[in-house]
């Protein structure tokens, strides 16, 4: 169990987070603390689908997924492998009468997947695949990450890729990550560290109660989902560190490894 791989809960930010000069550092060290997974299996919070799905096995284009850049951000290429293995894999551990598993073999990363992708193994050359999120109800999304969590056992390295705080409406232009955040950002974002500390799992899962501000820091919660993913897949006693944290326009960008 000391070898499994661990899970990641990463903020995936906007295409523009190539230009953060720091954030690419952070996310670049990350990977290189970790070791070489033999493949990648992504929950991304721009792909909701139902009944779960799995994304292209074989190397196909990428999904622009997001409106009104520069042109250069669709140029973005990453043609990491496909994992039709671990797509076998992830279907014999979730097919069932009650859960049925589809495919969309055309279905190519999307920004949650790729954006950070490319700044933590940019050499693609891990294999990786991509799954919807079937639901938003966190304990359904808890539960299908302890479906998954035997692929650690196997070397897959589990990432739920979404923001800690996500308000596009009410985004603040400020400095980067050294800008003062909204106060409904900078205090969901304290709580979430305090329970994520206590792994008080009660409190997570019904955080659109207990959190503060949680109407404000999620008007929707599809960016909040993927960690429940994230949380199934890591052990009950598993241990969760900040790896990431402090803000991008306002928006908190804490990122989580969990043991």
């Amino acid at each position: 169990m000391a070898n499994r791989t661990p899970v990641l809960y990463l903020s995936h930010g906007a295409p523009p987070l190539a230009d953060d000069a720091t954030w690419t550092r952070q996310l670049a060290q990350w990977s290189a603390d970790l070791a070489k997974p033999r493949a990648i299996l992504v929950v991304s919070a721009h792909w909701e689908e139902a009944p779960l799905t799995l994304g292209a096995t074989t190397t196909v284009p990428l999904v622009y997924d997001f409106w009104g850049f520069p042109e250069r951000y669709y140029q973005v290429k990453y043609a990491a492998p496909g994992a039709p293995e671990l797509a076998a894999q992830v279907r014999k551990l979730l097919h069932s009468t009650e859960t049925p598993v589809h495919d969309a073999p055309d279905r190519g990363l999307d920004h949650g997947a790729y954006v950070p992708l490319v700044e933590m193994f940019p050499d693609a050359d891990v294999p990786v695949l991509q799954i919807s999120m079937p639901s938003l109800d966190p304990r359904a999304l808890y539960d299908l990450g302890r479906k998954l969590a035997p692929l650690r056992d196997e070397g897959v390295l589990i990432i739920g890729s979404g923001f800690f705080t996500h308000n596009l409406r009410a985004m603040q232009e400020v400095n980067g990550s050294n800008g003062t955040p909204p106060g409904w950002s900078a205090e969901f974002d304290h709580w979430g560290e305090e329970v994520l500390r206590d792994r008080d799992l009660d409190a997570l899962l019904d955080f659109q109660h207990k959190a503060p501000a949680a109407a404000m820091a999620h008007p929707r919660i599809e960016h909040f989902a993927p960690l429940f993913v994230s949380l199934g897949a890591s052990s009950a006693e598993g241990e969760g560190r900040t790896v990431i944290d402090g803000f991008w326009h306002g928006l908190a960008k804490r990122s989580l490894e969990f043991s």
